[in-house]
C-alpha cells in the first residue's frame, strides 16, 4: 500500500514532505515496537485505535493486563530523545482514550498504559528501544 493511501488525514496536495517523512518514521516505529513487544511475550491486540481526540498506537495483553503503548520515534538524538516528547497533556489524552476502549471491550481487568521511544540512526537501523512500564500513574 503506497504511503499516499494511508495519510488520508488531508488533503495529500496540502501535505509537506517533512510531514510525509515523519509519518513514514512514525510507522516504523510502529512496526519496530510490535516486533519488539512480540518478543518478549506480549500479543498484540489492536493498532492505531482511535478515538476523536486521541490514537492509541498499540495495544497489547501481557500476563493478563491489558496494555495500551505510546510509541514515539526519533531519528538521531540532535534534538531531544523521544521520551520528551511525552508530556501531561499527550498522557491525559491517552487515559481518556484507554479508559474509552476498555469500556467499550468490557475489560474490567488489570490495564496500564507503556512507552515504546525508539531511536534509529540516519539510516533507519534501530540505535535504541526503551521500553517504559506504567507511565501514566
Amino acid at each position: 500500500m503506497s504511503i499516499f493511501k494511508e495519510y488520508n488525514s488531508k488533503d495529500i496536495r496540502e501535505t509537506s514532505f517533512l510531514e510525509i517523512k515523519n509519518f513514514k518514521i512514525g510507522r516504523l516505529g510502529e512496526e519496530i515496537a510490535k516486533k519488539y513487544l512480540q518478543s518478549k511475550k506480549y500479543v498484540i491486540i489492536d493498532q492505531n485505535y482511535r478515538t476523536r481526540r486521541a490514537e492509541i498506537d498499540l495495544i497489547v495483553l501481557h500476563k493478563r493486563v491489558l496494555v495500551f503503548i505510546e510509541v514515539r520515534t526519533k531519528r538521531g538524538e540532535k534534538f531531544g530523545r523521544p521520551e520528551e516528547s511525552i508530556n501531561r497533556n499527550k498522557i491525559i489524552k491517552l487515559i481518556n482514550s484507554a479508559k474509552a476502549y476498555a469500556a467499550r471491550k468490557k475489560w474490567e481487568k488489570k490495564c496500564r498504559i507503556d512507552a515504546v521511544c525508539i531511536v534509529l540512526e540516519n539510516n533507519c537501523r534501530v540505535k535504541c528501544i526503551s521500553h517504559y512500564e506504567n507511565i501514566a500513574f
